[in-house]
């Protein structure tokens, strides 16, 4: 009673007292309270309790739900029939309400009965019991009736904490009770108020997708029901629920291309089709258009094979779907767009039609039946992307919804194009260029939404347009001076040309055009900062397809890229957006030969150099203080510079003219961690770039990172040694150098990481310390492996498996599995004596603690790397591996995994020493974790005896 009574109080402080700190504890009391033992006595007894208040009620039904669903194998075994019959007493007794209450108490109805077998249940199983209990208490037939929908949706219900095995068992028992449940069902639909509860359920049990034959629903009382009410006035929600999944239902299996449940889709698509002309209906409410444009949607998805063979009876399909894309509003219109990419797939795929001459014929057929429809649908898509008139005073979530619009009707245009084909779409959309541009004048006042609108279009499209197009694409490059006026529209025409960058490449005219082209990029740079952003994008695009043509412009080019960077002039170009401009000259520099790319390329440095060697001739003092952005601003050109300009003697000269000036700035800045990222990223573009032309700048640089990384353990110095690695790791001029860097690098990161607790406070560390370990093991295993670092660095792994952080996680269990690999790599195998001696000492601990994270110590989301990693180390240690294996399994209790659940792992694991295919052992590890994470009390019995942090536990027998 008293604790009956603390809860009310909690409840009552929770929903009603002023103080928001009161709240949130009454909120925290409540939840420990929800994960106690007593929790089940005390929900039951509060709402058997006449005086609870709703706020009670649903509290204790949700309570109640929740230990039935998470911590049913928490009661005794006895404990079940009680349970079930107060659940029952509860049912009835809110048979009437609240609804809530009545919900929650059947969803626990139904969790317990995926807990126990039929057998056990008694009465046949729950569905024969469920009929038992209605034929006994009718007038509890609305509450018995929810349960009834319940019960299938809870097979598919992952928050039940059953054994995979059982819930297998548990869909098994309802499908051999489908015929029951629909005898129910129709037995019900005589009481005329429970018609729509009955469809709900039937709906709901449908769902199982098993069973019953289409011959069979064909003639079912409450399919015909279903299909009656759609013809009523008021359109039955129920009902198009059932006619959906009947839908969804006959789609499944088919015998020689035709769907085993012919004669249900017989039935069903002339019921469907007579709604075709509701759409049109301004009558109708909304909802039920919704409703009905669902229905054709939902049978252009399932019979989408069926369609696109383009028979007559298909094609009436088709035209009802064309129907519904113009519906005016778009939340209808949109339910078509999967049914159009799917057809599309279907008419572009090959198919097995016999020979080559009658599979190409065939498919060619089926293009031509389809091509009017996609047409059509060009033309009814393609106003959805027009701006609305009020744009401007959209909120930002409006504004996003409306450019996720734009992606989705730009998507059905590329479907369309794959189809028809680019070039007719081009003609197509190029004719709504062509109107809205004839009643557009190129003022600030004149209506530009329509020309944008068309050009967004021509753009989505432009992958799929032939680069040799001569008829349309010269008139609409010749329209686009003519559309500069507007920002937005100005945005879209850079946009645009950068789409077509490769057709001006192509183009017999592009060298006339791509002055004006280039004009024009230039206005959109100093428009407004999102016509200068597309324009940068654009400029990117046209100087990496056009290098060739453009290799004369450079001066040119030069001024445009001097203005924008030096941020002098009218151009609106953010610091991010230049970055485009400086990819943009680097690759028309990359087309010059050596010599001339050397004097371009000091060229494209200067504006860069200036203002860093200006900050660095101020003095340590100034340089210090420096905010980071002054500094990143100019440094990450110089990472797009070495990264595009492919001329690698070039590039080195350039970094070792460069070199005193990053010297200063590692020296000064070691402590940025921002200012060093950009550093080391430009670095690593310099290294990738230039490989072994670097000469002693390399020498210098890896000197800097290796004294600099003891005093200031930036991760990205370990970033910048594992490009090093992937580059000289097997010169052997550089050995000396490499394993100087990575015993000193390793062994000081050893030191840091010496607890799961540094792991977490540096994950960053963590990961690139392990991505570099595994680059050594590729590149440079014979400085690696036989250093007195290999096996400390190990021992490192041991500690970091189970950290949290994603990426550091991956990267260990990749360095795990890359060691366990080794025998695969050829150039490796020499060092397997080495690696065996370091590993097979540890293994015992290595395998528990990734049965550990396996078990629960790490997401689920990781499963797969884990899964990896253990078959690895079972594939190189066979009957050793499955030994240690054994021993971490005996060490979780039989209350936690059944016997017959430790053996089914050992045997995928026995399997994987075997040599079988991995692929196919992951269903009994998977269930196996499934099994001991099925609820938290499970998961700290596992982690618990596993002890993943502990690394020199001894195993009790």
């Amino acid at each position: 009673m008293e604790l009956q009574n603390t809860v009310k109080e909690a409840l009552n402080a929770l929903y009603h007292h002023p103080d928001d700190g009161v709240r949130l504890q009454a909120d925290r009391w409540l939840q420990n309270f929800q994960r106690t033992l007593d929790a089940w006595q005390v929900a039951d007894n509060l709402l058997h309790d006449a005086s609870s208040n709703l706020e009670t009620l649903i509290f204790c039904s949700q309570t109640l739900r929740s230990k039935v669903q998470r911590d049913f194998e928490e009661l005794p075994s006895e404990a079940f029939r009680p349970l079930r019959d107060s659940l029952n007493n509860l049912l009835r007794k809110f048979h009437k309400g609240p609804p809530k209450v009545r919900t929650q108490i059947s969803i626990a109805v139904a969790a317990l009965a995926v807990y126990v077998p039929a057998e056990d249940w008694g009465d046949g199983g729950i569905v024969n019991w469920l009929r038992d209990e209605m034929n006994m208490h009718p007038e509890y037939i609305p509450a018995f009736l929810e349960l009834l929908t319940v019960l299938p949706e809870e097979v598919y219900n992952y928050k039940i904490a059953a054994r995979p095995e059982r819930r297998r068992q548990f869909e098994k028992e309802l499908t051999s009770q489908i015929e029951t449940a629909l005898n129910i069902l129709t037995a019900c639909l005589n009481i005329n108020e429970l018609k729509e509860q009955v469809l709900e359920a039937f709906a709901s049990w449908l769902r199982l997708k098993h069973g019953i034959p289409g011959s069979v629903l064909a003639s079912h009382p409450l399919v015909l029901t279903a299909l009656s009410s759609l013809n009523s006035e008021i359109l039955s929600e129920a009902s198009v629920n059932v006619i959906s999944e009947l839908i969804h239902y006959t789609a499944a299996g088919s015998f020689n291309g035709v769907p085993a449940h012919m004669p249900l889709i017989q039935v069903i698509v002339p019921q469907v089709m007579s709604l075709k002309a509701h759409l049109r209906d301004s009558s109708k409410d909304e909802e039920d258009v919704k409703a009905i444009a669902r229905l054709f949607a939902d049978m252009g998805d399932s019979y989408v094979e069926l369609i696109a063979t383009g028979s007559d009876e298909s094609m009436l399909i088709v035209h009802a779907l064309l129907e519904v894309a113009s519906h005016p509003e778009y939340d209808i219109a949109s339910m078509t767009f999967n049914f159009w990419h799917s057809l599309q797939v279907n008419l572009t795929k090959r198919v097995s039609f016999g020979n080559e001459s009658s599979i190409d014929a065939e498919r060619n057929r089926r293009l031509q039946v389809f091509r009017p429809a996609y047409e059509s649908l060009v033309s009814l898509v393609s106003f959805r992307v027009q701006y609305p008139q009020d744009y401007q005073d959209l909120s930002y979530e409006d504004l996003k919804e409306f450019k996720q619009t734009r992606y989705a009707v730009a998507d059905v245009l590329i479907d369309a194009a794959s189809v028809l084909g680019g070039d007719p779409t081009l003609k197509i959309l190029y004719t709504k260029l062509f109107e809205a541009v004839s009643r557009y004048k190129n003022d600030e006042h004149s209506e530009w939404r329509p020309a944008e609108a068309a050009l967004f279009c021509i753009r989505a499209i432009s992958n799929y347009v032939s680069v040799v197009e001569s008829e349309v694409m010269p008139q609409v490059m010749s329209l686009l001076p003519k559309l500069t006026q507007h920002p937005q529209l100005l945005q879209t025409v850079c946009l645009t040309i950068g789409a077509y960058s490769k057709w001006f490449d192509a183009a017999s005219s592009g060298l006339s055009i791509l002055p004006s082209v280039i004009e024009i990029l230039m206005s959109g740079m100093g428009t407004s900062e999102d016509s200068a952003a597309a324009a940068a994008l654009a400029f990117r695009h046209i100087c990496d397809d056009c290098r060739k043509k453009l290799c004369g412009c450079l001066d040119g080019l030069f001024n445009i890229y001097h203005t924008a960077v030096n941020g002098e002039g009218s151009y609106k170009v953010s610091p991010e957006d230049s970055l485009h401009l400086v990819e943009a000259l680097s690759t028309v520099i990359t087309e010059l030969p050596p010599n001339n790319a050397k004097t371009y390329l000091e060229a494209l440095c200067y504006p860069v150099v200036s203002p860093l060697q200006e900050i660095v001739n101020q003095g340590p003092e100034v340089l210090n203080k420096k905010p980071a952005r002054e500094l990143t601003v100019h440094i990450d050109r110089f990472a797009y510079i070495f990264r595009y300009v492919y001329h690698p003697e070039a590039v080195a000269d350039a970094i070792q003219r460069i070199w005193p000036i990053f010297k200063a700035i590692f020296d000064l800045r070691a402590w940025d961690m921002r200012t060093m990222e950009s550093l080391c990223r430009a670095c690593k573009y310099a290294v990738r770039t230039s490989g072994r032309f670097m000469g002693i700048t390399i020498g210098a640089m890896l000197e800097e990172i290796q004294c600099l990384y003891q005093q200031h353990h930036q991760p990205c110095f370990l970033y910048l040694s594992s490009e090093v690695i992937k580059i000289f790791g097997s010169d052997p001029t550089c050995a000396n150098y490499l394993k100087s860097l990575i015993e000193a690098l390793f062994i000081h990161t050893t030191r840091l990481l010496t607890s799961i607790q540094e792991f977490t406070a540096r994950p960053d560390i963590a990961d690139d310390c392990f991505l570099l370990a595994s680059r050594c093991i590729r590149y440079c295993p014979q400085l690696f492996i036989p250093s007195p670092v290999f096996p400390s660095l190990v021992d490192c792994s041991m500690i970091g498996i189970t950290i949290q952080h994603r990426e550091a996680s991956n990267s260990i269990l990749t360095f795990l599995s890359d060691i366990f690999d080794l025998a695969n790599s050829g150039k490796a195998e020499q060092y397997l004596p080495i690696r065996d001696a370091v590993i097979i000492p540890r293994g015992a601990v290595i395998t528990r603690v990734l049965v550990a994270a396996l078990t629960g110590a790490l997401p689920s989301s990781r499963l797969e790397s884990v899964t990896y990693t253990l078959l690895a180390l079972t594939r190189a240690y066979r009957a050793q591996a499955v030994e240690w294996a054994k021993e971490s399994v005996s060490l979780i209790p039989l209350t936690a995994v059944t016997e017959i659940e430790r053996s089914r792992f050992l045997k995928a694991l026995s399997d994987a020493a075997c040599g079988a295919d991995i692929n196919s052992l992951t269903v009994p590890i998977d269930e196996l974790s499934d099994v001991c994470r099925r609820n938290r009390t499970v998961q700290e019995i596992v982690q618990g005896a596993l002890r993943p942090l502990e690394l020199n536990i001894i195993p009790v027998s």
